[in-house]
């Protein structure tokens, strides 16, 4: 049996939760979001709580319960306050700038990275050396932060290049003489 699924998912103020044929619609003040709970799971709002349950004893209807109801709870935080993910760039002239509805990357290439923006995402630079990607969807702004870093991978000799603000770099020696 799932442990996370058994657990109902508390809707909080300003967030209303719909079902409506397979699909769970949320809305709050960041947006609205949809996904499918998929043929195996069904899911119904009772008493301010969206409640989840198997519709039969299957492997594979206890495996869709649990990720079901993962997907709902990321979907009501997204809408209700969002998520952020900080990257850092480390490196002699590496900058980052939002020039319009472009993110400009100067990363020791001979020409600067454009990456336009996408329209459920926002992006911002404090500083040139550190990115903010924001916005309701949890995987849209993770995969946006991992494209962006895929532009130069940080090195583990000098550290160089775009990292999660969270993320340590194992760093090796060099060669020695």
């Amino acid at each position: 049996m799932s442990r996370i699924g058994k657990v109902p998912i508390s809707i909080p103020q300003g967030v209303t939760v719909e079902v409506a044929g397979g699909i769970v619609t949320t809305k709050g003040k960041l947006g609205t979001l949809k996904v499918p709970v998929g043929d195996e799971v069904e899911a119904a709002v009772k008493d301010g709580k969206v409640v989840l349950k198997p519709k039969n004893e299957t492997k594979r209807a206890r495996m869709e319960w649990g990720s079901a109801r993962a997907h709902i709870a990321n979907m009501v935080k997204g809408v209700a306050s969002g998520y952020t993910v900080n990257l850092e760039i480390n490196g002699v002239g590496y900058r980052a700038a939002v020039q319009g509805k472009d993110l400009v990357l100067q990363l020791g290439y001979s020409h600067d990275v454009h990456f336009p923006i996408p329209a459920d995402v926002k992006i911002a630079c404090e500083k040139p050396t550190s990115i903010a990607v924001s916005g309701p969807d949890l995987h849209r702004v993770g995969q946006v932060a991992a494209v962006i870093r895929s532009f130069r991978r940080p090195e583990p000799y000098k550290g160089k290049g775009i990292k999660y603000a969270t993320e340590t770099i194992r760093r090796k020696e060099g060669k020695k003489k």
